[in-house]
């Protein structure tokens, strides 16, 4: 998937306007418990499920999903405990659920007896729009992964808190665990969370290697969208999807590609990706794509730079503050996997946060595996989520004999 969103960015540039590329929005809200997730992808592969909402301080109204297993049969029963999944950058919940029930790790989880819900962040078709604004309001895309850490994060994680009265296990892929570790610096977000497993965790990104990504990088497309007026990046159109049937069918391997974008994908079912894309990419903010590519050419993980003059208006200095790692606390409990051949949460990287950390996480290190593999490899349960499963209940009080 993330190898088409970086095709179709630079093919908007050679071939749109900015007003071209405004006619393109074609977000559709679900409207209706039968227009949701939970009916598109979860219930029919036979796992109870309800819709929920939670809003955030900045007024953004976010979809939930809630799943349980199987054989449970509905979500009134005893649950174990919650789990909140948070995608990567133009994803969305449903990435959880795309393969089948023994693969995917949203369904995986449920069958261990957890209370699982599916986040989703701001801006994506399961999510909710806004308290004020539209999908038409550039200001409804005035973000980045920034606020997705302080607002969506805190906002999911509360509606779950206050609603299962207990603290909350987290897990994250690329940018969900960007979002993580940026809110995991907050003492009052930190409070609801009891553990977090991290896939292919990110903080730092001086030490990408996609070949495709530093290209996009080199040329400042994020900031040309921003000259441009281009506030959403949405190819969930008629537009978009003729453009990657374009791509992939005629002109690029799209696998060789995806290598390009990710790294090497040892276990990824290329022979799926026509189903991926029913779902696949979601939404996002050009100023989020601006704030990621900031990293990378600065080797920071620092707020969004707004530049000197907007940043004293922000930040009250003239550089944005950093997001320090060292401030998460060491009593809060870490498990991260991460892969040899990930061209995205480089080794080099992924070793910078752990010296960060004042915590010394439990790692799971896989030298074959690419960064798309810890979402979508045919080998994930076995190589990664059973190992996950028994970090989360070595928790005494998650032991498996209460559920």
């Amino acid at each position: 998937m993330e190898c088409l969103v970086a095709v179709l960015l630079l093919s908007v540039l050679l071939l749109c306007s900015a007003e071209e590329f405004a006619s393109f929005s074609n977000i559709r809200l679900p409207s209706s418990p039968a227009d949701g997730l939970c009916a598109h992808l979860i219930q029919p592969s036979g796992y109870p499920c309800s819709e929920h909402t939670a809003e955030t301080k900045d007024g953004y109204l976010l979809g939930l999903q809630r799943v349980s297993s199987s054989r449970s049969g509905d979500l009134r029963g005893q649950l174990g405990p919650p789990v909140l999944l948070l995608h990567g950058l133009m994803m969305s919940g449903d990435a959880w659920f795309l393969d089948s029930p023994n693969q995917s790790l949203g369904f995986i989880l449920a069958d261990h007896g957890f209370d699982v819900w599916a986040g989703n962040v701001r801006g994506t078709r399961w999510s909710h729009g806004h308290v004020s604004l539209t999908v038409k309001n550039k200001e409804f895309w005035d973000w980045s992964w920034q606020e997705l850490a302080l607002y969506d994060l805190e906002g999911m994680a509360r509606y779950i808190y206050n609603i299962t009265n207990s603290k909350i296990f987290v897990v994250g892929h690329s940018q969900g665990t960007i979002m993580s570790l940026a809110a995991f610096t907050q003492p009052h977000i930190v409070s609801m969370i009891e553990a977090a497993a991290l896939l292919s965790p990110i903080s730092f990104l001086d030490h990408i290697s996609a070949p495709f990504v530093l290209r996009l990088v080199k040329m400042h497309i994020d900031e040309v969208f921003l000259t441009m007026g281009i506030h959403e990046l949405n190819f969930k159109s008629d537009w978009g999807t003729r453009i990657m049937d374009m791509v992939c069918d005629e002109h690029v391997n799209c696998n060789d590609l995806l290598t390009s974008i990710t790294g090497k994908n040892c276990c990824f079912n290329n022979s799926r990706i026509d189903f991926y894309l029913e779902y696949e990419p979601h939404p996002t903010s050009s100023k989020n794509l601006n704030h990621l590519f900031q990293m990378i050419r600065k080797g920071t993980f620092k707020m969004y730079d707004y530049g000197i003059l907007k940043n004293l208006k922000h930040y009250g200095r003239l550089q944005p503050p950093d997001f320090d790692v060292g401030n998460i606390p060491d009593s809060l409990p870490l498990w991260m996997a991460y892969g040899g051949n990930d061209a995205l949460a480089d080794v080099t990287d992924v070793r910078h946060t752990l010296k960060e950390l004042k915590c010394k996480p439990e790692l799971l290190y896989l030298e074959n595996y690419g960064h798309i593999d810890f979402l979508l490899s045919v080998r994930s349960k076995e190589d990664i989520y059973d190992n996950m499963i028994r970090f989360f209940k070595s928790f005494k009080k998650y032991s498996t004999s209460s559920y």
